[in-house]
């Protein structure tokens, strides 16, 4: 898979705001087009808080 290029200020606004929406790391993965490490990288420096999906016990 190729890398994508660095974040733009557009894409840090909509992560952003799916994470307001306590969206899934997998969900924000899948409309991002970017890996679930580096959502998690991105978040981190952005000081967001973005948890995995939940699976039931």
């Amino acid at each position: 898979m190729a890398r994508k290029p660095r974040w733009s200020f557009k894409e840090d606004r909509r992560l952003m705001e799916m994470a307001r929406s306590s969206k899934s790391l997998e969900d924000v993965a899948k409309a991002t087009g970017r890996s679930p490490d580096r959502i998690k990288k991105m978040a981190m420096r952005l000081g967001l808080s973005i948890k995995p999906r939940s699976t039931k016990r």
